[in-house]
């Protein structure tokens, strides 16, 4: 098969892989290096890369965001999949630099407490800490919003104790 045709074919590939989802230069680097010579590959990924369908920058700061918005995680679990991702440290390290670990842990916790209405408090700070921990909050972070969620549950069902007593 000729370069051109092979340029091609990898380009074509190249650009379906995108239309899923962004993605980093070393994933779609690794992907076509699996059907295609390294030559081949270099030259898809620059181009995209001129034409601004590549751009790690870019990418790592969609998938904080994301990460952010839609299933919290901690800075430090984000960076980590971004390294995974074949991110450059610098550009992970500036794409989580506005996380902020106390907001997502409430977030992410809020939305699991719902599962824990009418737990002891051992079994839900216990199960609250645990599912944050898993999302790659540290201890102190975790602590924190199981505490301050509990006191909010507890808020919660005070407030719906003195609507039925009247």
């Amino acid at each position: 098969m000729s370069d051109d045709r092979q340029y091609q074919k990898a380009r074509d590939a190249a650009l379906r892989l995108l239309t899923h989802r962004p993605r980093s230069e070393s994933e779609v680097s690794i992907r076509l290096a699996q059907r295609f010579p390294e030559d081949i590959v270099d030259r898809v990924v620059a181009s995209l890369r001129e034409q601004s369908f590549l751009n790690d920058d870019e990418f790592a700061r969609l998938w904080t965001e994301s990460r952010d918005n839609h299933n919290p995680r901690s800075a430090a679990a984000i960076r980590r999949e971004l390294l995974g991702k074949g991110v450059s440290k610098a550009i992970a390290e500036e794409a989580v630099a506005d996380v902020d670990d106390s907001d997502g842990a409430y977030r992410a916790a809020v939305k699991f407490s719902r599962r824990l209405a009418g737990a002891e408090y051992e079994s839900f700070h216990r199960r609250l800490w645990g599912h944050l921990q898993r999302r790659g909050y540290n201890a102190t972070v975790s602590r924190q919003t199981a505490a301050r969620l509990w006191e909010e549950v507890g808020e919660d069902s005070n407030t719906s104790e003195d609507s039925e007593i009247e």
